[in-house]
């Protein structure tokens, strides 16, 4: 039997991307039962890197049960609406009016189950735009982040989807909310705007530049914390590698200089002095940072409890020894490719990660989840005869391999 806090609630999931299936890989390692309803297309993370699953898919649909069915066909939507009938928890991020069309609304699946729990992570929350559709850049070029993120000299979206994520975690803290609430309609019905939720984590910087507005009479904004400071940031070792440094305070700045034989000058002793003075402090623990190679100048900052680590490409991230340590990393294999992924540190909450499936093929389960509903063999082949509902085709590659490298003549 699965373990976990939520073990015994069923999760139905409309999910695409990664907002919603984010949310649901958290409430699949909290102990839920996630059913992942797909269209026969499969959703859209199942395609984006050489024809088959994407490293997204691949980390958050783990252990999450695959039931394909067109909502826009009569059969398919007799199977979701008995489906609703039994579940406990509803999330999806569907655009607003493909939510209409496919009767995924609260009214509608209150209406078939006055107990559900229902959560629709959308673009926009309440207001002018909640109809229209908003992605995680757009809810970060709306919200000041993508502003002073300028790499090449262009606003750019930062690397991973945070604002998905956060989004993802926002709807978990609302379901499980409401699972300990009075269960009033209003109370399950949630719903997260992707806007909103970019609002709520630039809060710090939103009110930093109202305070120096109000302090200076100007809307003064620092890119970000290691432009302003002095010695905080990424800087590059005589290996080739680079150290990331957090130097916050005078006394950071003390034992960084005790590490790396740097004089401690009085004139630079204070961050508001080496403020002022940031271009030759920055050329100061540059050319003493470039002295060392990573390792001898690693073991030098760690005798003296300086703040810093490795920055390290994705290819090394999990051969470190601090994330080989404990249970944090889970192996497992999909096809004919085998892979690790990090699990939720939440390990007496949740339930084992081992003992979870791989991610599902599309339809995977879709056969037994229908007879689970009480439809019969013979009502099962006929929806699959006309294309209501899907089960996988098993021999078909999931990835359009890249040809074998040779030897040069």
């Amino acid at each position: 039997m699965k373990r976990g806090i939520l073990a015994g609630k069923t999760v139905v999931e409309l999910g695409s991307m990664i907002a919603a299936p984010f949310a649901t890989h958290l409430l699949a390692r909290l102990g839920a039962e996630v059913i992942k309803i797909e269209p026969p297309a499969g959703e859209t993370t199942r395609k984006l890197v050489r024809g088959g699953p994407s490293g997204s898919y691949l980390a958050f649909n783990r252990g999450k049960r695959s039931l394909c069915l067109d909502l826009t066909a009569a059969d398919g939507k007799a199977a979701f609406e008995r489906l609703i009938a039994k579940a406990d928890i509803v999330v999806h991020n569907l655009s607003p009016s493909a939510a209409r069309k496919l009767g995924a609304t609260f009214e509608a699946c209150n209406a078939l189950n006055p107990n559900i729990i229902f959560c629709h992570i959308r673009g926009y929350g309440a207001g002018p735009l909640e109809d229209q559709v908003a992605s995680n850049p757009i809810a970060e070029a709306a919200t000041g982040v993508m502003f002073y993120n300028r790499p090449e000299g262009r606003p750019a979206r930062l690397g991973p989807s945070y604002h998905d994520q956060f989004a993802g975690c926002y709807a978990v803290i609302g379901v499980m909310g409401a699972l300990l609430s009075d269960r009033s309609a209003e109370e399950r019905n949630i719903e997260i705007g992707l806007y909103e939720t970019g609002l709520h984590i630039a809060a710090r910087d939103l009110l930093g530049v109202q305070l120096k507005t109000q302090l200076l009479g100007r809307a003064e904004q620092e890119p970000s914390a290691e432009f302003s400071i002095p010695g905080y940031g990424a800087y590059e070792t005589s290996d080739g590698r680079w150290a990331y440094l957090v130097m916050l305070t005078d006394g950071h700045w003390q034992r960084f200089c005790a590490a790396t034989g740097v004089e401690p000058r009085q004139e630079l002793a204070s961050l508001r002095a080496r403020r002022r003075a940031r271009d030759e402090v920055e050329a100061i623990v540059s050319k003493a940072v470039s002295g060392f190679d990573f390792d001898t100048l690693s073991t030098l900052l760690n005798v003296q409890g300086v703040g810093f680590t490795e920055v390290l490409p994705l290819d090394r991230v999990l051969e470190a020894p601090q994330a080989k340590a404990g249970e944090k990393v889970s192996a497992f294999n999909f096809s004919d490719y085998a892979f690790n992924t990090p699990d939720l540190p939440l390990a007496p909450l949740c339930a084992s990660a081992q003992d979870e499936l791989p991610p599902p093929l599309l339809g995977e389960h879709t056969s037994e989840l229908l007879s689970s509903l009480g439809f019969g063999p013979a009502e099962v082949n006929e929806m699959l005869a006309s294309g209501a509902v899907q089960t996988p085709d098993r021999a078909a590659p999931l990835w359009a391999k890249p040809k074998p490298q040779t030897a040069a003549s």
